[in-house]
C-alpha cells in the first residue's frame, strides 16, 4: 500500500530548494509575501495537466506576483528537454522535480514509489499557501472541472496584507535612543573618511558558504570598524539597550555579536536589499537576531520591510533599532536621495558559537579568517 505524507490546511508548508527554469537553487521561502499556488500536475505531456497549466496561464490577473504566483512542479525531465513549459514573468514559474524530493515532501508522490511521473504513485494536487507559507487549500486533480472554482477562490482571496483578516504587524522591536545623537555622526564621519568596500551575500555552492555579488539582489558598501574603542562602544550599547529587550519579549540572551561594520546604501548607485532571511546558509546559520540602526535620516527611500506582515516599511529615526529573528523575510528599498547610513551586526548565544565553530568546515577560504567565533 503507497503511504504518502499529507498536509492540511493550517500546516506550515515545507521549504525546499529546486532547480527551477531559471535559477539552479530556487528558494520556496523568498517568495513569502503574496498568495503562491503549487501546481503539482507530474508532466505537461499529460492532458489534464496540459489543460490546468493551460487554464492557469489564462488569468495573468490572478497570477501577477502582487496578488499570488504559480509554481508548475514537473517530475517529467521531457516537460525540459522538449520545452513544453516557460517561466513568464510576472507570475509564472516552473520547478525541475526529477529527484522528486519536493513531491515526496508535499505527499504527491508516495513515500514508497518510484519516481514515474505517470506512476500509480503519483497524487496530482494543488496546493495554496498564504503570504507567511502556511497551507490555505489542498485540492486534488479531478477531470479539469475543480480548475474554475481555485481560479474563483483564488480571485476572491483579501490582499496579501489582510490574509489573516486584519492587517498584521510584523513581530519586530523598534527601540528607540540606541546610539545617542553623536555617537551616530562620530560613525558616519568614520564612513566618510575611510570609505567603504562593496558588500555581497552568502550562498551555498557545492557544500560550501560563499561571499557572492549580484547588483540585481543587493548594492551596498560597508567599513568594517577596526577601532578598538568603537567596538568596545558598540558593544556597551547593545549590550545596554537591546539585548535586555530581547530577553524580555522572547526569552532569549544574547552574549554574542557579529560584525561591526557602517553600511551605506547610495541613491547614485540605486543602493537595495532585495527580500531575504539572513541564516539560510551553513556559514549564517548561527544567526539569531538581526539588528539595524540608522545613523542618519537625510535620505528618502532606504527603508526595511517584512514582506510576509505586509508592505509597511519602516525607517527608524537616527540612532533608534529594529531588531528582528534572523528567519523573517526582509527587505530595504532602492534610496532614491542621499546615503543611507546603518550600523548592521547580528546577535546569538553560546548555543550558537558552537553551530558556528563546527559550520567553519563548510566556509569558503575567502571567509574563514572573519567568520571565525
Amino acid at each position: 500500500m503507497n503511504q504518502y505524507f499529507n498536509l492540511l490546511a493550517g500546516d506550515p508548508a515545507p521549504w525546499f530548494k529546486q532547480r527551477s527554469f531559471a535559477n539552479p537553487r530556487y528558494s520556496l521561502h523568498a517568495a513569502a509575501g503574496r498568495y503562491l499556488v503549487l501546481c503539482f500536475f507530474g508532466s505537461a505531456a499529460e492532458p489534464l495537466a496540459r489543460a490546468a497549466i493551460d487554464m492557469a496561464l489564462k488569468r495573468r490577473d490572478i497570477f501577477n506576483d502582487s496578488h499570488c504566483s504559480f509554481f508548475g512542479i514537473s517530475l517529467d525531465p521531457g516537460d525540459e528537454n522538449e520545452k513544453r513549459v516557460a517561466d513568464s514573468y510576472p507570475g509564472y514559474r516552473f520547478l525541475w522535480d526529477f529527484d522528486t524530493q519536493v513531491s515526496r515532501l508535499y505527499g504527491v508522490l508516495a513515500l514508497n514509489a518510484d519516481a514515474n511521473p505517470q506512476g500509480d504513485g503519483i497524487r496530482r494536487l494543488w496546493f495554496v499557501l498564504d503570504p507567511t507559507l502556511r497551507v490555505l487549500k489542498v485540492l486534488p486533480f479531478g477531470n479539469g472541472s475543480e480548475i474554475p472554482a481555485l481560479l474563483s477562490y483564488l480571485a476572491n482571496l483579501p490582499p496579501p496584507s489582510r490574509f489573516a483578516g486584519i492587517e498584521l504587524q510584523a513581530p519586530i522591536l523598534m527601540l528607540p535612543n540606541v546610539f545617542p545623537p553623536e555617537f551616530c555622526r562620530r560613525l558616519v564621519t568614520l564612513y566618510d573618511t575611510h570609505g567603504g568596500q562593496e558588500s555581497g551575500f552568502m550562498r551555498e555552492k557545492d557544500g560550501k558558504t560563499i561571499l557572492t555579488h549580484d547588483h540585481e539582489h543587493k548594492r551596498r558598501e560597508d567599513y568594517t570598524i577596526t577601532q578598538p574603542e568603537i567596538v568596545k562602544w558598540t558593544q556597551a550599547l547593545i549590550h545596554r539597550r537591546i539585548v535586555p529587550e530581547i530577553a524580555k519579549v522572547h526569552q532569549f540572551t544574547a552574549t554574542r555579536m557579529e560584525r561591526y561594520i557602517i553600511a551605506c546604501y547610495r541613491a547614485d548607485q540605486e543602493a537595495h536589499f532585495r527580500a531575504h532571511r539572513d541564516n539560510t546558509t551553513r556559514g549564517t546559520a548561527h544567526r539569531r537576531f538581526a539588528v539595524s540602526i540608522n545613523l542618519n535620516d537625510d535620505f528618502e527611500g532606504g527603508e526595511i520591510s517584512f514582506p510576509e506582515y505586509g508592505p509597511r516599511s519602516f525607517k527608524p529615526p537616527p540612532g533608534a533599532a529594529v531588531v528582528f529573528s534572523c528567519s523573517l523575510l526582509h527587505a530595504v528599498s532602492t534610496v532614491t536621495r542621499g546615503r543611507r547610513y546603518a550600523f548592521l551586526p547580528f546577535l546569538y548565544d553560546d548555543a550558537a558559537a558552537k553551530i558556528r565553530e563546527a559550520n567553519n568546515a563548510f566556509l569558503d577560504e575567502s571567509l574563514l579568517a572573519n567568520y571565525k567565533a
